[in-house]
C-alpha cells in the first residue's frame, strides 16, 4: 500500500481506518528507520488535521499544532503524540468543544498523548515558567487550522529562547547534568535508556536547542547518524516489545538486534555505544563552546571600558612544542604543522592532560586530517608522550575521549578497534572494555611512586584486556597483541617481555591469592616462576590492584588486598636473592676522559652538547630502544654544589632531564685532582636547545653564586598563570636498605616537574651529604631517580641520619 493510499483510509475511514493504516505501515518490513518515522508522522497529520476539519468547520482563531518528538516528524511505534491546540482566546467554549472531539478519538485509540490548550501568550509564559515547556516549543509544526497563529508562535518562542539564552542555556545544561546523574552514562550501560541517559535522545535534543539560540553550535559531523541510530534502536524496541519503552533490557537485546538485522544482542550494544558516544562527545565540546561564550561575553564590556575599546587578543601560553593554552583549551600553535609532525597529537594529548585542560575540536580535527602515521618502532619522545598521557590521571580520560573521537586512537594503536565499544557481559564490571582499559591506566597512576618502572605500569594498565576482543583466553591472546603493541611503540626486547608477561598474568595473583593454598609451597613458587623477576613483581601487584579498582566496587576489597599482598610478600621472598651493590661504572669514553682533563686544568667546567649520538634509525636493531634528547657532557672540578648548580641552569633554559648520571671521574696517572663527570641527556620543553657556550656562562655563575637560581625560577614561574594540572600523586622518598656497601642509597618517585632535580640538589646539599653518584630517569611524568650518598668523611650515613635525610627531602617536595 502506498502512502496516498493510506492516508485515504485514514482519511475515508475515521479513527478505525487510521489503526488499519497505521498497522499497516508498523508491519511493513521495507520500510524501516527514518522513512518509517516521516511515513507514520505524515498519516498522523492527516488523521488528526481531518479530525480537526471536521469537528470545527467555520471556527476561526484557532490551529492544532505538533510539539516535541512529534513536532520534528519522529514518531516511533508507541511515540507519545505531543499536541497542542493553540486559539486566540475569542471563543473559550467553541475551543473546549473542539478539544474534545480531538482528544477523545485519540484516546479511544488507546494511543498516548500528552495535550494542552493555550492562547499564544499563555504558551509563551508556560515555556518562560517551564524549560522542559520551552523546549518543546522549539519544534513546533503546525497541522491544521489558522497557520498565520501557528508561525506568529512559532517566530514569539525562538525570539524568546534566543533573548533568553545566557540564562536558559545554563538552566538546560544543568538539567542535562541532573539527569545524567541519575541516569548514567549510555555508553556504558548494560541495560541503558536510550532517552534519559547522557549521550542519549534528550541530549541530541538539547543540542538542537543550542544551536537554535544561535550562541554556539554542536559538531555536526556524525551526530545526525547518531541520532538516528538510536530512534532506529527504539522503533525496534517499541515493535517487539508492544509497549512505550525506552529502556533497552538485557533479555529483549537480542529480539531487538534480530528486528535490526544485526548479529546479536552484543553487536546492538556496540552500536548504541557508538552513537552515544557522538552525542557525549558533541554535547562535551558543545557545552564548553556555551561556557566560553558566555564568559566572553560577561567579560568583553570591561575590557573595553578598560583598553578603550577594541577587540581583545586571546592569550596564548606554551605547555609543549607546537602547543599552546587559549581561552581555558589546549590549540595548535600557530607554527605548529601537523602535517610534518606525525607525534604532535599524543605531544598535545600529553600536554592537555598535564595541564587538566580539554583538547579543541579544531585542534584535534586539524590532527586528525593532517598528521601522517608514527614510523615503526615510533620515536622515543612518542612513547614517552603516551606514558605520560596515561599516567595524567583523571584528566587522561577526557583527553584519550577527544582523540578516539576523531580516529586518532586506532591509527595510533590499530589494535585498539576490537575492543573499542566492546560490551562486558559482567555484573561486576561497569565499563566498556576500552573505557575499563582507560580506567585502569587512570588507578595506576596513582600508584606509580610503588613501582621502579612507571611506564610499563601504564602502559601494562592499557594493554591487559587488549584480548578481549579475540576468541578464547583473553589473557593468552593478550600475551601476543601485546608483544607486537610494546615493540611497535618502541620498547626494546626486555620491555617486552615483562609487558607480555604482565598482560599474559595480569589475573594470576588475585586468582591464586583467593583461590589457593598460600601456605603450600608449590602455590608460591609456581606464581614465582610466571613472573620470573622482583621487579615484575612489583608491576604485577600494582596492575592487580588497579585493574580491579577500575572494574567496579565489587570487584576489591579489603580483605582481598590482604590477600594479594601476602602472596606478594611470600613470592617476594622466594625471588630474593643477594642484595645487588652499587653498580660499577663503565670505563671512561676517550671524550669523557679529554673534558675531565680539559676542567682540571682550567679550573672550570666544560661540556659538550650532541645532538646525535647513537646510529640512524635504520642501522639500530629492531628491538634497540631510541634514546630521549641529545647528550650533555659535563665535567666540573669536584665542589660542593655541582647537582643543583647544574639541575638550576638546565631548569632555567628550559631543558627537560630525560636521564641522568653524576659520578666522580677516575683520572690518568699523572694527572692531580677531582672530577665530577655529569653524563645528562636533554630535551627541549619547546623551541630549539640553547648553545652549549651560553650553558657554560650560566654555569659558572651558577657556581661562584653569581647568578640567583631560585629567583630566576620563581620569578619565571610568577609570570605564567597557574594551570589547575593533574593531581599527582605525593613523591615518596625512601632509603634502599642494603643497596649498597659503599653508599646509601636514597630513592625519589616523584611527578616530573620544571626544577625537580635542582629541588633535590639543594635539599641533599642542605642536609650536608655528598653526592657520590646519581641515576635518574624520567619516564613519562614521572621521576624515578637513584642517589648514592656519604657522609663528609665518605662513608654511608647511619641508619637514623639516613631517614632523617629522607624524612627531610620528602617534606621538601611536597611543599
Amino acid at each position: 500500500m502506498t502512502r496516498t493510499d493510506m492516508r485515504n483510509e485514514a482519511e475515508d475511514s475515521g479513527p478505525g481506518g487510521y489503526a488499519a493504516a497505521r498497522l499497516r505501515l508498523l508491519q511493513e518490513g521495507a520500510r524501516t528507520g527514518p522513512p518509517r518515522r516521516a511515513a507514520l508522522s505524515e498519516l498522523t497529520d492527516h488523521w488528526l488535521s481531518g479530525l480537526f476539519d471536521a469537528a470545527a468547520p467555520g471556527l476561526r482563531g484557532a490551529s492544532l499544532v505538533a510539539v516535541g518528538g512529534y513536532g520534528r516528524g519522529e514518531l516511533s511505534p508507541r511515540s507519545d503524540l505531543d499536541l497542542l491546540l493553540l486559539h486566540d482566546g475569542s471563543d473559550s467554549d467553541a475551543v473546549a468543544a473542539l478539544a474534545d472531539r480531538l482528544w477523545y478519538p485519540v484516546w479511544d485509540l488507546g494511543l498516548a498523548l500528552d495535550h494542552s490548550v493555550r492562547t499564544p501568550a499563555e504558551a509563551r509564559k508556560t515555556a518562560a515558567e517551564d524549560l522542559k515547556a520551552h523546549l518543546g516549543l522549539l519544534d513546533v509544526r503546525h497541522l491544521a487550522g489558522d497557520l498565520g497563529l501557528t508561525a506568529g508562535l512559532r517566530t514569539a518562542v525562538l525570539a524568546d529562547w534566543r533573548n533568553q539564552a545566557p540564562k536558559r542555556l545554563p538552566e538546560l545544561q544543568e538539567l542535562c547534568a541532573e539527569r545524567a546523574e541519575r541516569q548514567g552514562e549510555l555508553q556504558y550501560l548494560l541495560e541503558p535508556d536510550l532517552k534519559e541517559a547522557r549521550g542519549g535522545l534528550r541530549d541530541a535534543t538539547a543540542l538542537r536547542a543550542v544551536a537554535a539560540s544561535w550562541l554556539a553550535d554542536a559538531p555536526r559531523e556524525g551526530l545526525d547518524d547518531a541520532r538516528r541510530r538510536l530512534l532506529d534502536v527504539r522503533d525496534a524496541l517499541h515493535l517487539t516489545t508492544g509497549r512505550a519503552t525506552d529502556r533497552l533490557s538485557l533479555q529483549e537485546q537480542d529480539q531487538v538486534s534480530v528486528e535490526l538485522g544485526l548479529l546479536d544482542g552484543d553487536a546492538l550494544l556496540r552500536q548504541v555505544y557508538e552513537a552515544s558516544r557522538v552525542i557525549s562527545y558533541a554535547s562535551d565540546v558543545t557545552w564548553r563552546e556555551v561556557g566560553r561564550v558566555l564568559r566572553s561575553r560577561a567579560v568583553r564590556p570591561r575590557l573595553r571600558a578598560m583598553l578603550g575599546g577594541g577587540k581583545p587578543v586571546p592569550e596564548r601560553s606554551p605547555l609543549a612544542e607546537g602547543v599552546v593554552e587559549q581561552d581555558g583549551e589546549v590549540v595548535l600553535a600557530r607554527a605548529a604543522r601537523p602535517e610534518r609532525d606525525p607525534g604532535l597529537p599524543l605531544r598535545a594529548a600529553a600536554a592537555a592532560a598535564q595541564a587538566g585542560l580539554p583538547l579543541s575540536l579544531h585542534a584535534v580535527r586539524r590532527m586528525a586530517a593532517t598528521v601522517g602515521p608514527l614510523p615503526t618502532p615510533w620515536p622515543a619522545e612518542a612513547r614517552e608522550q603516551l606514558v605520560t598521557l596515561l599516567g595524567s590521571g583523571r584528566p587522561t580520560v577526557e583527553v584519550w575521549e577527544a582523540l578516539e573521537a576523531e580516529g586518532l586512537i586506532t591509527r595510533l594503536l590499530p589494535d585498539w578497534e576490537r575492543v573499542r565499544c566492546r560490551p562486558q557481559r559482567n555484573a561486576v564490571h561497569v565499563w566498556t572494555v576500552d573505557r575499563h582499559l582507560i580506567e585502569t591506566a587512570v588507578r595506576a597512576s596513582e600508584l606509580t611512586r610503588r613501582v621502579s618502572r612507571p611506564d610499563l605500569l601504564l602502559v601494562g594498565a592499557l594493554l591487559h584486556d587488549i584480548g578481549k576482543g579475540w576468541p578464547g583466553d583473553h589473557s593468552v591472546a593478550g600475551e601476543i597483541i601485546a608483544k607486537d603493541v610494546a615493540a611497535r611503540i618502541g620498547f626494546d626486547r626486555a620491555d617486552v617481555t615483562v609487558l607480555a608477561t604482565l598482560v599474559r598474568h595480569h589475573l594470576l595473583l588475585v586468582e591464586t591469592a583467593t583461590r589457593r593454598d598460600l601456605e603450600d609451597p608449590a602455590t608460591v613458587r609456581s606464581v614465582a616462576e610466571a613472573v620470573g623477576t622482583q621487579s615484575t613483581l612489583e608491576l604485577l601487584h600494582a596492575l592487580t590492584e588497579s585493574d580491579a579498582l577500575a572494574t567496579g566496587p565489587a570487584a576489591w576489597s579489603s580483605w582481598r588486598g590482604s590477600l594479594v599482598a601476602d602472596l606478594v610478600k611470600r613470592v617476594a621472598a622466594v625471588l630474593a636473592g643477594d642484595d645487588p651493590d652499587e653498580p660499577e661504572a663503565a670505563a671512561p669514553t676517550a671524550e669523557q676522559e679529554r673534558l675531565a682533563i680539559e676542567a682540571v686544568a682550567t679550573g672550570s667546567p666544560v661540556l659538550a652538547l650532541r645532538a646525535q649520538t647513537e646510529p640512524p634509525a635504520e642501522e639500530r636493531s629492531a628491538g634497540d630502544p631510541e634514546p630521549l634528547g641529545v647528550e650533555l657532557l659535563i665535567a666540573v672540578p669536584d665542589q660542593p654544589g655541582v647537582l643543583p648548580a647544574v639541575a638550576g641552569v638546565l631548569a632555567m633554559h628550559r631543558l627537560t632531564v630525560r636521564t641522568a648520571e653524576l659520578r666522580a671521574q677516575d683520572l690518568p696517572d699523572g694527572v692531580d685532582g677531582s672530577v665530577l663527570l655529569l653524563n645528562w641527556r636533554v630535551a627541549a620543553e619547546y623551541g630549539s636547545l640553547p648553545q652549549a657556550a651560553r650553558l657554560r656562562a650560566d654555569l659558572v655563575r651558577a657556581l661562584d653564586g653569581s647568578l640567583d637560581i631560585a629567583g630566576r625560577l620563581a620569578e619565571r614561574d610568577a609570570a605564567y598563570p597557574r594551570r589547575r594540572g593533574v593531581v599527582a600523586p605525593p613523591p615518596r622518598v625512601t632509603v634502599a636498605p642494603a643497596a649498597s656497601r659503599l653508599a646509601t642509597v636514597i630513592e625519589v618517585r616523584a611527578h616530573d616537574a620544571p626544577g625537580l632535580l635542582h629541588r633535590i640538589g639543594r635539599a641533599l646539599e642542605e642536609a650536608a651529604v655528598q653526592v657520590r653518584s646519581m641515576h635518574v630517569s624520567t619516564l613519562g611524568s614521572n621521576a624515578v631517580d637513584a642517589f648514592y650518598v656519604t657522609t663528609a668523611a665518605g662513608v654511608p650515613l647511619a641508619g637514623d641520619e639516613a631517614a632523617a635525610v629522607a624524612g627531610k627531602l620528602e617534606q621538601t617536595l611536597r611543599a
